[in-house]
């Protein structure tokens, strides 16, 4: 076995630090700074060390190793793309202010690409001819960027940021179908040798598109997404993605809607206070406007509306919520007194909860005058049933009807089935068997390359630092000379043999550095052992601690190398 490198703390291009970073807010924010893994260029953007750099590339790695073992091929595309292609398929106006836009000096448009659908579909229309060309699986890790309003978290979310994506071309949906499940299988592996906690959750496909969708979401308090997960095991979603049934109910012995005067009661709260009935039987109706067209969206009293799950279902238009203004000329839209009931040339749409037949107390449009016994599809009809609240927790498994459990968690990885979205806009067929043009139909593939760094350091991270996996871990020990030169010497000799049998070893030989910084430096760094040639190494005799667990053993220098190499 070839010699592995030791890299000597001494000459190594980092630094630790003591505390926090000041504009620090997760915990793998602080850690990756003061372990000396990574450095602020700017805003959103990241200097990687060269700490951080190996365990990146572990990372890249592993996802290499999977991909190619699905069959897939890589490749490099560039990471500057023309407008053309983003505009055929509407993604260039679609992106909205997060898509890096420049032009050269000749006035030519151009984006920093943050996915690549576009540029590969059109890579396979100039390869790919025939039906014998497919299937075929492509992908590249390389930097992508979003122009994000608010970077943050660190190496969570940034403007650059490093990403697996691979892409799926097959002949018809059958193909899609294992393209799919190939791509959904290799990321259990990959997110399985990470040492990542993972949930496969469903989605939507916001701007990406396509039928099908699933997140692989890591549990993390520092995580932006939230997701519900069903106690007994068979349900998985990211909160935007969940969907109820419409189930309609028998109305017909509800009594006439009658108005009732309410004075000062433009609020879901002060009317139900007022009629001294629970929030849940009055009927809240938002009002919005997509692209500039007023529309209504009801819910429970008592629930909040999801606005990301409106713009979603409203995307690409843009959505934004009324404003004073917009009352002005409008004598149907009472401010604070809005009902579905008479409403004229709005757009109405309701949560499931709205369903048929259910009675409420609503607005009346009139000041101070509510309505009750409101009945859906009786007095007001629902143009669209869009689910559109805020999932609570305790709210039912739309599976089983068990209270569901809402948590944090970070995307590491996303997987979709886009179907003929991009093959339809930039017109991508071969010849079929017959002779005939068949349409492409196409899957999209993420992993977040950088971000399952900071996702590991979040859920593997303790009180006295980072705590890699193996797999992923900048070296295999971390040697520490716990001492003057005897130490030092019985380090570096005990370095050079456990690389000589193929161990990666980081030795803190720095001179004038105390034990103590030492031993929390160790600790810091998070490698899974930690060998330490202290009191008694001029005896033959080291210390070896299981980062992780704290266990600590004395051993001789070759009990100590035989133990090491054979984990």
């Amino acid at each position: 076995m070839a010699n592995a490198p030791v890299q000597r703390m001494s000459q190594l291009m980092a630094k630790t630090l003591r505390d926090d970073p000041a504009d620090a807010e997760v915990l793998s924010h602080k850690l990756l700074v003061r372990a000396g893994y990574v450095r602020r260029t700017a805003a959103g953007l990241w200097s990687w060390l060269p700490l951080g750099k190996r365990v990146l590339a572990n990372v890249e790695r592993i996802v290499r190793e999977e991909m190619d073992a699905i069959g897939a091929q890589e490749v490099l595309l560039p990471a500057l793309l023309p407008r053309e292609p983003y505009e055929a398929t509407g993604r260039w106006d679609e992106y909205g202010p997060e898509l890096f836009r420049l032009q050269d000096r000749k006035g030519g448009d151009y984006l920093l690409g943050p996915t690549h659908e576009e540029i590969f579909t059109l890579l396979v229309k100039d390869q790919a001819s025939s039906y014998k060309d497919l299937p075929v699986i492509l992908y590249q890790i390389q930097n992508k960027y979003r122009d994000e309003a608010r970077p943050r978290a660190g190496i969570l979310r940034g403007r650059e940021f490093l990403m697996k994506d691979s892409y799926s071309f097959d002949l018809d949906d059958a193909g899609l179908a294992q393209s799919y499940a190939l791509h959904r299988q290799a990321y259990q592996r990959i997110f399985e040798r990470l040492g990542l906690d993972y949930r496969i959750c469903a989605a939507t496909a916001g701007a990406m598109g396509g039928s099908k969708s699933e997140e692989f979401l890591a549990p993390a308090g520092a995580g932006e997404d939230t997701f519900a997960d069903c106690p007994n095991g068979d349900f998985a979603a990211n909160t935007e993605a969940i969907s109820y049934e419409l189930k309609p109910v028998d109305g017909s012995l509800v009594p006439a809607a009658e108005e009732i005067p309410t004075p000062d009661t433009p609020t879901i709260e002060t009317l139900a206070a007022s009629l001294g009935v629970p929030a849940s039987a009055t009927l809240k109706n938002l009002l919005v406007k997509v692209d500039g067209e007023i529309v209504a969206v009801g819910v429970p009293g008592d629930r909040e509306v999801d606005m990301d799950k409106v713009e979603a279902h409203f995307a690409p238009a843009t959505v934004e919520l009324v404003t004073a203004e917009d009352f002005t000329g409008r004598p149907d839209l009472v401010r604070g007194y809005v009902g579905p009931q008479g409403l004229e040339k709005v757009t109405y749409i309701a949560d499931p909860r709205v369903a048929p037949g259910t009675a409420w107390i609503t607005g009346a449009n009139k000041e101070h005058v509510h309505a009750r016994n409101v009945v859906a599809g009786r007095d007001f009809e629902v143009d669209e049933y869009v689910d559109v609240v805020v999932v609570q927790e305790g709210d039912p498994c739309p599976n089983c009807g068990t209270g569901l459990k809402l948590d944090r968690a970070i995307e590491i990885g996303h997987i979709f089935q886009l179907g003929r979205k991009y093959a339809d806009a930039l017109k991508l067929d071969v010849l079929g068997q017959n002779g005939k043009p068949v349409r492409v139909t196409m899957g999209s593939y993420g992993i977040g390359v950088s971000r399952a760094v900071a996702a590991l350091a979040e859920q593997t991270a303790d009180e006295q630092g980072l705590c890699w996996p193996a797999e992923v871990a900048p070296a295999d020990v971390h040697v520490v000379a716990a001492g003057k030169a005897l130490q030092t010497e019985v380090a570096l000799d005990v370095s050079g043999k456990l690389a000589a049998a193929g161990l990666r070893v980081l030795v803190d030989d720095r001179a004038g550095v105390s034990p103590g910084v030492k031993f929390t430096d160790s600790e810091l760094i998070g490698v899974p052992s930690i060998l330490v040639a202290g009191r008694r190494a001029g005896e033959g005799v080291l210390e070896l601690k299981d980062r992780r667990t704290g266990h600590r053993e004395e051993l001789t220098v070759d009990e100590a190398i035989t133990r090491l190499t054979s984990r």
